[in-house]
């Protein structure tokens, strides 16, 4: 727990550059000052993993948004490969959802929580 903790706040940490800006950035990302995933949130990540197989996908906490021609989501998830004896890891997940409701799956950055 305590190393979910800690990359939380290493990840909260790349996000909060334009939060040190006086005014806020336009198309700059928000960091969340709670991490609690938004509803949503959630149904962006669940219409962007609509077709996707291969494993199991777990909304941790939302770092934080950015609105562009609609709103981009950067989501901590728990990964589980669907496979017996799954090892989860954690990945940032980028969603981006259009005005039109649209969503999307931009990316995965997988964590590493450390050397094994």
């Amino acid at each position: 727990m305590k190393k979910i903790a800690m990359m939380l706040a290493l990840l909260l940490c790349l996000f909060s550059v334009a939060a040190l800006a006086e005014a806020p950035l336009s198309g700059g990302w928000a960091v969340t000052t709670d991490a609690a995933v938004t509803e949503e949130a959630r149904t962006a990540l669940e219409k962007a993993l609509e077709e996707f197989v291969g494993s199991d996908i777990e909304p941790v906490a939302l770092l934080g948004t950015q609105v562009v021609a609609g709103t981009n989501y950067a989501i901590l998830c728990r990964v589980s490969p669907v496979v017996p004896d799954p090892v989860p890891a954690y990945a940032v997940v980028y969603v981006y959802e259009a005005l039109d409701g649209a969503c999307e799956l931009l990316s995965f950055q997988d964590i590493a929580l450390g050397v094994e």
